[in-house]
């Protein structure tokens, strides 16, 4: 197995496929009918050399990700809202400003509410066990599991929803189709549906490596202040996820079987996060493929 470095997630009835500087998005109408939108990708990061920066790549990458992942979404609900008003052209420019600000606004808000929720939460929740012991060690370790509780329950109750259940199939299906072409098989629905539905590079063990990693770098935290220790918790993040992120860069591009044994726990969360698609999602998957990657050649050139 050799990483092809094509990624991508599930959107809404669909999926989004990325290979260097360009993306696909194919989504399932609800006549059965595949739509595709092909696209450049242009970082929100206007500066090329932060992105080659190990450990600063990571955090630049996370925010790419995020806005990407919003623009896609948003693209692909668009496809199942009511019948739309025919718009002037100024009217759809002002409306194309409106949603940008709002898909902004939106990974903002999103980063602050994960923050919240899985770096200052655990820390206060982890203060209510200070009377039973004084290691840092154990405080901090306590600490760790109740972020990696949190963001457990966080994925076992989204996953409750039909319409998420359905995008973690599709989410499955993204996998399989990467999967199918790193292992040097023909990208069909057959070879497909007998891939693996978990791989190593998926944003899932990525942010399950973030718990992990925020365990050892908090434990460094020895500030007597309670509120120092939350800003600098704070402050850390970005850090947290760059290292997070060479770790799981790492692990894609890698078949050693120590790389492989610390990507085990990630895989495992993959199980609450993907699903086994129907022949219909892999379709789409192997659509989104298509559309931005040669993967005939890439396997000709590599395996």
């Amino acid at each position: 197995m050799k990483s092809s470095n094509i990624g991508g997630q599930a959107v809404l009835e669909g999926i989004m496929m990325r290979n260097g500087d360009r993306y696909s998005v194919a989504v399932r109408r609800t006549n059965g009918e595949i739509a595709v939108d092909v696209q450049d990708y242009h970082s929100v990061i206007p500066w090329k050399t932060p992105l080659k920066i190990p450990f600063i790549r990571g955090i630049f990458s996370f925010i790419d990700s995020l806005v990407l992942g919003m623009k896609t979404l948003m693209y692909s609900a668009s496809f199942f809202e009511e019948e739309e008003e025919v718009l002037t052209e100024e009217e759809a420019a002002k409306q194309e400003r409106q949603e940008k600000i709002f898909m902004n606004l939106t990974v903002v808000i999103a980063v602050v509410i994960a923050v919240a929720l899985f770096m200052v939460l655990p820390y206060f929740l982890s203060t209510f066990v200070e009377k039973y012991t004084t290691s840092r060690m154990a405080m901090t370790i306590f600490e760790g599991v109740i972020r990696v509780v949190i963001f457990l329950i966080y994925i076992l109750l989204i996953s409750r929803t039909k319409d998420i259940r359905r995008t973690f199939m599709y989410h499955g299906a993204e996998h399989k189709c990467i999967n199918c072409i790193e292992h040097g098989l023909e990208l069909n629905v057959d070879n497909v549906r007998k891939s693996s539905k978990q791989h190593k590079r998926c944003g899932t063990s990525f942010l399950f490596f973030v718990m992990i990693v925020s365990i050892i770098f908090c434990f460094f935290i020895t500030a007597e202040s309670q509120v120092a220790r939350v800003l600098i918790r704070i402050a850390l993040f970005p850090l947290i996820a760059g290292v997070s992120y060479e770790i799981i860069r790492l692990a894609g591009n890698s078949d050693n079987a120590i790389i492989n044994l610390l990507s085990r726990p990630g895989m495992w969360v993959q199980n609450m996060t993907t699903k086994e698609p129907d022949d219909s999602m892999i379709e789409v998957g192997i659509r989104a493929v298509e559309e931005v990657f040669d993967w005939r050649t890439w396997q000709k050139e590599n395996l």
